[in-house]
């Protein structure tokens, strides 16, 4: 397989931003149509590049090798069981689903189906950062890690082209910006055997976990903190002293062309990658039990 005709799901900014552009200019693949709730959307997108709009999923679907997606997780996940049922190639966004039964059917839609997967988990795509994790990951030895990995999606002074998004109002950076904690987290100190959250301030989340290599690790999470505080910081400790994770130097869409890379070489390959379904499924557990023991939001009023 040469060139991957991908279909790609989604209008909103991050598809206008990240997605579009970056399948439209990768030399592997064919950007072959565009869907999205709003047709008059999906139409402006696709004819910016070269594409065609379509008036159902499932058209798409039938005219593709792959899809791409960019849509709220609760919608995200029973599209891509029908993609991957139609024998489509797999490219998701994170978290892949918000609930544990939709992760685990749209894992085993796509194992049934014999489809590969990618998770844009973008720290584990970019290219400082992927090989931070992939050096730590092989010296071992961690001790503990802390984690900030903060947004001001919601602040109040807040131009974010996000803070219109009601799925990240509703869930927070739990489930927005935890994943992508946890996806530099898991591969250097080992799947999550106990976690633990606490509320902080608006949506801040603090969680206490303890991995399969003995390692503890913390992480605050947050949509809502101050511009001038918002950020990611990640420190690990152990027996090679402190190191920290990169800032990023290349962008979101260098990232993603390197993400569209890895499902080309999974399909013609047959291997699944570090960061498919499985792993999504993974994330979504950690941070679904994450949330079972968060305690309920105090009563608003007077």
């Amino acid at each position: 397989m040469t060139t991957l005709r991908i279909g790609l799901l989604g209008t909103g900014p991050w598809a206008r931003r990240v997605h579009a552009p970056a399948l439209a200019a990768h030399p592997g693949v064919e950007l072959a149509g565009v869907w999205g709730r709003r047709a008059e959307a999906a139409a402006a997108l696709a004819q910016v590049h070269g594409s065609r709009p379509y008036d159902s999923p499932d058209e798409l679907f039938a005219d593709c090798d792959a899809l791409a997606v960019a849509l709220p997780p609760s919608v995200q996940a029973p599209l891509a069981v029908r993609a991957a049922g139609a024998g489509c190639h797999l490219l998701l966004d994170k978290p892949v689903a918000t609930a544990v039964p939709e992760a685990r059917a749209l894992a085993a839609a796509a194992e049934r189906a014999g489809v590969a997967s990618v998770v844009f988990f973008t720290a584990r795509f970019g290219a400082q950062e992927g090989e931070w994790i992939a050096a730590q990951a092989a010296a071992g030895g961690w001790f503990t890690a802390h984690a900030d990995w903060l947004g001001s999606v919601f602040a109040e002074d807040s131009a974010s082209p996000y803070a219109h998004s009601p799925w990240r109002r509703e869930k927070g950076g739990l489930w927005d910006v935890g994943p992508h904690a946890l996806s530099v987290l898991l591969p250097v100190l080992g799947d999550v055997e106990e976690v633990t959250a606490t509320r902080g301030p608006a949506d801040a989340v603090l969680l206490t976990m303890r991995h399969g290599s003995g390692a503890a690790s913390t992480a605050t999470l947050a949509l809502t903190a101050p511009a001038a505080a918002a950020g990611v910081e990640i420190t690990l400790r152990g027996t090679a002293g402190t190191t920290c994770l990169p800032r990023r130097l290349d962008g979101p869409e260098a990232a993603y062309h390197r993400a569209v890379d890895a499902l080309l070489a999974a399909a013609a390959s047959g291997l699944p990658n570090a960061c498919d379904l499985r792993f999504g499924l993974r994330v979504t557990e950690i941070l679904a039990a994450a949330e079972e023991t968060l305690p309920p939001l105090a009563p608003s009023g007077g």
